[in-house]
């Protein structure tokens, strides 16, 4: 999925060349990205984007696809040559049970691998079959289905500062605006204390959230979980940056949520 990504899109693009069908879903840029997906030799498909799992759906269910399977990197996403073997060899495997695979990233920031500050391992749906899933949540969306999923053991690589901090800063403004609506009309699932512990490393972020949630300094307490507790000092000058980056973020959602409640009782902001 693409809107304006003509800094990012060519080395996506070179990184999945192996693929004999290369889909761009984009959402009427108007920079150069749709002339760099045509000469790179992929497909444009043009739809208005409304939500995040809005779009991935259109893209799942009104797109023909040559393959049973899809890939489904962003624009600022590479995919290593391990990755690529790992899901090919799923591909040719005609009696997988799996609608979907999720695969880990490294998040890159001033050209390091922020590793510990990122909170990694984080899992993200990468590789599926269309007529088998569905994407829910219009920030951050979320894949579900009725069958089995897997885990890839490669890495995709994760440039989400490519377009600048001044982008980054947009995005993450929009979804903060999201993210309040969201806090509004969904209030926080129950607390489960024993998935603080799982192994899973999906159940321990939705337990953190969880529990975060119902925390008093959320932003403070952010900063200090990922910089101090999960080693982003570990990550140097960037690693900090990126927890006052996200803390910031955090308080961006505090913020906008105390506002949607407010002005919903009839009060000034």
């Amino acid at each position: 999925m693409t809107f304006n990504e003509e800094q990012n899109l060519p080395a996506c693009l070179a990184s999945v060349d192996w693929s004999d069908d290369v889909v761009v879903l984009d959402s009427f840029s108007t920079d150069r990205t749709v002339e760099i997906a045509r000469a790179a030799g992929a497909r444009v498909v043009q739809h208005h984007y409304t939500t995040e799992n809005g779009q991935r759906m259109f893209g799942l269910t009104q797109i023909p696809f040559l393959n049973e399977w899809v890939y489904t990197p962003d624009a600022d996403e590479i995919t290593p040559d391990e990755l690529r073997d790992e899901m090919l060899a799923i591909a040719a495997d005609q009696g997988r049970p799996e609608a979907f695979f999720k695969a880990r990233y490294k998040n890159m920031f001033m050209g390091r691998w922020i590793k510990h500050a990122s909170l990694y391992p984080t899992w993200i749906t990468r590789l599926v079959r269309p007529a088998k899933v569905r994407f829910d949540r219009e920030v951050h969306s979320v894949c579900a289905s009725d069958q089995p999923g897997g885990l890839l053991k490669a890495h995709f690589i994760h440039y989400s500062f490519n377009n600048g901090l001044r982008a980054w800063f947009d995005k993450h403004n929009r979804y903060s605006s999201v993210e309040a609506e969201l806090a509004i009309e969904n209030p926080p699932p129950p607390l489960r204390w024993v998935s603080l512990f799982s192994r899973r490393a999906d159940q321990r972020r939705g337990a953190l959230k969880a529990m975060a949630a119902r925390l008093p300094f959320r932003p403070t307490l952010r900063f200090l979980y990922m910089y101090v507790l999960r080693g982003g000092f570990l990550d140097g000058w960037p690693g900090y940056a990126y927890c006052r980056l996200i803390s910031g973020y955090e308080f961006m959602i505090g913020l906008k949520t105390e506002e949607l409640r407010r002005r919903r009782q009839g009060l000034r902001i």
